[in-house]
């Protein structure tokens, strides 16, 4: 009889840390993933002045693109939190478009050797970014979930653990993704 008080008393005590440690493990591996999305961001940021200086000496009239290209990388780069920072990432997108909408206009820039590297470079960036995109909201849906389900809620509502949010693309760029632009240079 006492061996089994012993036991459930151990599984009253080392239950409850075992939760605690779930939770802070998946909380990591979601702070951790989305340094994966800085480190994709912040190349790509580096990128974009490049591109964009390598374009404006072909195309000097295309003035509002460049304009527009620049305050979406500053704001993208200013954004406080993960909700604002998916909705400038959309509008980089959406001016990077535009600014390789502007190329199709020059041939002797789609021809520069300079601009296709820094265009395989931003298509190798964005195809990092997806998967650290994906990677980050199995994490925050592993997180969620594990704060949501019973015995863990019990511990999160404890030590007040609060639901993550995804890394979301608008709607428009998930129609995209299924019928993609093709972009010839």
């Amino acid at each position: 009889m006492e061996i089994a008080l012993i036991i459930i008393g151990l599984a009253v005590i080392i239950t409850p840390i075992f939760l605690y440690n779930s939770l802070i493990s998946k909380k990591n591996t979601v702070k951790e993933s989305y340094s994966g999305i800085e480190v994709q961001l912040k190349r790509r940021y580096d990128l974009i002045p490049n591109l964009v200086n390598t374009v404006k000496g072909y195309a000097k009239h295309e003035k509002e693109t460049f304009e527009n290209i620049t305050k979406a990388r500053t704001q993208a780069m200013s954004s406080s939190n993960i909700h604002e920072k998916a909705k400038a990432e959309n509008e980089i997108s959406d001016t990077l478009k535009s600014l390789f909408a502007v190329a199709e206009n020059y041939p002797a820039l789609k021809a520069d050797q300079n601009f296709l590297h820094l265009q395989q470079e931003l298509s190798d960036t964005e195809d990092k970014l997806s998967a650290s995109r994906r990677f980050y909201n199995g994490a925050v849906n592993s997180f969620n979930t594990a704060i949501e389900s019973i015995p863990t809620n019990i511990i999160a509502s404890i030590f007040k653990f609060q639901k993550s949010e995804f890394f979301e693309i608008e709607a428009s760029e998930k129609e995209q993704a299924k019928n993609p632009t093709k972009i010839k240079f």
